[in-house]
C-alpha cells in the first residue's frame, strides 16, 4: 500500500480524547508491535470512522422540557455493519463511546463475527426518570440516529440501564419510519419481537464459560474456587448464578447499594430473587455488609468485575487478593493496574474475550431475524460455548507462543483480523 503521509491532527485535539479513550488507544498501541500490520492500516484503525452527537428534547411528566445529549460512535465498518450497545447513564460522553466502540471492534473480530464496533448512549440519570420519560427519550434518540443505523449499517443492543424494552421501542420507532417491521435493526429484543432465546443470559454465562476454560488450562477445578462478583445486574447476577450452579463458592457480590459477604458461601439464587423484588441489595441482612471498595480487596480465587470501567486502578491493584480477575465489564482495569497485576502473577481474563458472549448471541439473533428461522436455547448455548472456546484457545496459544499477556494476545488476534480485511480492501478512494 502507499506510503503513510502525516494527516492526523496532534494528540489531544480530537473531540473524543478522554482518559478512557486514551486507555483503549494505549492498549491498541501496546498490541500493535506484535500484530505486524502495515503502518497505514495501523493509523486508520486508531480513529473511529464516524461519530454523531445529537440533542434529545423530551417533555417530562412534570410538563417541563429537558434536552439530553446523545451519542453514537462507529469505529470500523471493515468487516461489516457496526454493532454495539446503547447505555443511559449520567457519565456518557463521546470519548467513552469512542473507547467502547474500539474495544467492540476487536471483540467482534476476535470472535470472527462479521461486524465492526459501535457504541452509543444518552447522558441522563435513568433512576430519576419514569418509564414514560425513558420511552420518549428512546424514541426521539432513535429518530435522531435514523441516518446511520440499520440492519446492514449499525445494529444497537442493550447496555447499561437499557434492556429488551428499550430495544423494543427502538425497533418499533425504526419500523414505523420505514413502513414495515424490521426486527433485525436491533438485538436484545423480547422474544415476541424476534429476540433470541438465551440472549439475556449470554454475557454472564459467557463470562463463566471463559473462566471455566481458563481453569482447565491452569489445572484448577472451578467447583473448588471461591468467587467474588462486583456488579449484580444482567452480567454479574447471571455470572454469580452460573458460578453457583457450577459448584463454585460465591462468597461476595455487590451492586450500586454496596456488597454482601459470607465466607461460607452466599445463597446466590436467594440474593437474585431479593434484588429482583427490591430493585437492589440495599437492606439485605442475610450476610455481612461491605462497601464496593472493600469487596474488591477480599481474599478469593476469582474476582469477576461486572460493574463498569476503571474499577481496579494503580491505587488498589496492589491490594487485590484474587488469583484470577475476569472482566465481565468493559475496561474495568486501568493500564497501571494491568501492569501491577501482571507483576504479581494474577491472571487477567480480558474484556474483549471474557464478556463477548453478549455480542456473539446478538449475532445469532441477527442471523435468526434475517432468515426468520429460530433456534432453541440448548442449540444457542452450545454454539456460544464453541465460539468462545475457539477464541479462548487461539488467544491462549498466541499468548504462550509470543510471551504476551492474555489481553495483548486477544487484542493482537482481533487487530490482525481487521487489519487483514482492511489491507485486502484498501482505503477508499
Amino acid at each position: 500500500m502507499a506510503e503513510v503521509q502525516e494527516v492526523s491532527p496532534g494528540h489531544g485535539q480530537l473531540e473524543w480524547e478522554t482518559p478512557l479513550y486514551r486507555t483503549a488507544l494505549a492498549q491498541y498501541e501496546q498490541a500493535l508491535p506484535h500484530a505486524h500490520v502495515e503502518e497505514l492500516v495501523a493509523e486508520r484503525l486508531r480513529y473511529p470512522e464516524r461519530a454523531l452527537v445529537v440533542s434529545v428534547p423530551v417533555k417530562l411528566d412534570s410538563g417541563r422540557w429537558a434536552v439530553f445529549p446523545g451519542y453514537r460512535v462507529q469505529h470500523s465498518t471493515v468487516l461489516g455493519p457496526t454493532k454495539g450497545g446503547v447505555r443511559y447513564d449520567s457519565e456518557v460522553t463521546l470519548g467513552e463511546c469512542a473507547a467502547l466502540a474500539m474495544w467492540m471492534t476487536w471483540k467482534c473480530a476476535l470472535l470472527r463475527l462479521p461486524y465492526g464496533g459501535a457504541k452509543g448512549g444518552v447522558r441522563c440519570t435513568p433512576r430519576e426518570l419514569s418509564a414514560s420519560e425513558l420511552q420518549k427519550i428512546t424514541r426521539r434518540f432513535t429518530s435522531e440516529l435514523l441516518p446511520i443505523i440499520g440492519p446492514q449499517e449499525d445494529i444497537p443492543a442493550p447496555d447499561m440501564a437499557t434492556n429488551e424494552q428499550t430495544m423494543a421501542w427502538m425497533m418499533d420507532t425504526y419500523s414505523m419510519q420505514v413502513g414495515h417491521a424490521v426486527p433485525e435493526v436491533v438485538t436484545g429484543k423480547p422474544v415476541s419481537l424476534g429476540g433470541s432465546l438465551f440472549r439475556h443470559e449470554a454475557t454472564g454465562a459467557g463470562v463463566v464459560m471463559v473462566i471455566g476454560r481458563a481453569c482447565e488450562r491452569l489445572g484448577w477445578t472451578l467447583a473448588e474456587q471461591r468467587c467474588v462478583v462486583q456488579g449484580f445486574g444482567n452480567v454479574g447476577g447471571i455470572a454469580a448464578g452460573e458460578l453457583h450452579e457450577s459448584g463454585a463458592r460465591v462468597v461476595a457480590v455487590s451492586d450500586l447499594s454496596g456488597g454482601v459477604h459470607d465466607e461460607r458461601g452466599l445463597d446466590t439464587p436467594g440474593l437474585r430473587r431479593y434484588a429482583e423484588e427490591h430493585g437492589s441489595l440495599a437492606g439485605y441482612s442475610g450476610a455481612e455488609r461491605v462497601t464496593n471498595e472493600e469487596l474488591l480487596e477480599l481474599p478469593c480465587d476469582i474476582l469477576v468485575l461486572a460493574a463498569r470501567e476503571d474499577q481496579v486502578t494503580g491505587e488498589n491493584a496492589g491490594r487485590i487478593q484474587a488469583r484470577m480477575v475476569a472482566e465481565g465489564a468493559n475496561g474495568p482495569t486501568s493500564l497501571e493496574a494491568d501492569a501491577i497485576l501482571a507483576d504479581r502473577g494474577i491472571v487477567v481474563l480480558p474484556d474483549v474475550l471474557t464478556n463477548a458472549g453478549g455480542v456473539t448471541v446478538s449475532y445469532f439473533e441477527w442471523v435468526q431475524d434475517l432468515g426468520r428461522l429460530f433456534w432453541d436455547r440448548a442449540e444457542i448455548r452450545a454454539k456460544l460455548a464453541d465460539q468462545l472456546g475457539d477464541a479462548f484457545d487461539r488467544v491462549w496459544r498466541l499468548a504462550d507462543e509470543q510471551g504476551l499477556s492474555l489481553r495483548s494476545a486477544a487484542l493482537v488476534a482481533g487487530i490482525r483480523e481487521v487489519a487483514g480485511a482492511l489491507t485486502a480492501r484498501g482505503i477508499y478512494p
